[in-house]
């Protein structure tokens, strides 16, 4: 009737990830926006370095939502293999229907914490390539500094 192992990322968490993602986006000399989301994909933590285009403030927040409550990163649909472009047309009306929660642009990357989804990174700027990968650098970080 409840659970009670549930485990949730908290503001220091995301913070760290925030500030390690945006080192990463430095070293590449990027400018990127950077959102935290929980579970749920309610945003916990943003950052948004100088000079970047506005509309990614939004795309950043929409990658970081889509890949916490669809529990998997963002991308062409199905991932891993040939893109079905019908899918993931769908997938982006879907996404404009639930008022832009939803997105198949690379970018949002789940955290996952003893198996659970605990919330994701959506960066913002760059290539969505170059946005994933400074998503993952930030969660290798928290990842690393939780295992200590």
């Amino acid at each position: 009737m409840v659970q009670r192992q549930r485990i949730g990322l908290t503001l220091s968490g995301a913070e760290h990830i925030v500030s390690r993602a945006r080192t990463k986006a430095e070293e590449m000399n990027l400018k990127v926006n950077i959102s935290v989301v929980d579970e749920g994909g309610h945003l916990i933590a943003f950052a948004r370095m100088d000079g970047t285009r506005p509309a990614s403030v939004y795309t950043s927040m929409t990658k970081a939502t889509a890949a916490a409550t669809m529990r998997t990163a963002t991308g062409p649909l199905p991932p891993g293999k040939e893109v079905n472009t019908h899918l993931s047309l769908a997938v982006e009306r879907a996404g404009s229907a639930s008022g832009g929660k939803l997105t198949t642009l690379y970018g949002g990357v789940p955290i996952v914490v003893e198996g659970q989804v605990i919330g994701a990174v959506g960066v913002g700027g760059a290539t969505g390539e170059k946005d994933a990968e400074i998503a993952s650098a930030g969660i290798q970080s928290f990842m690393k500094k939780l295992a200590e």
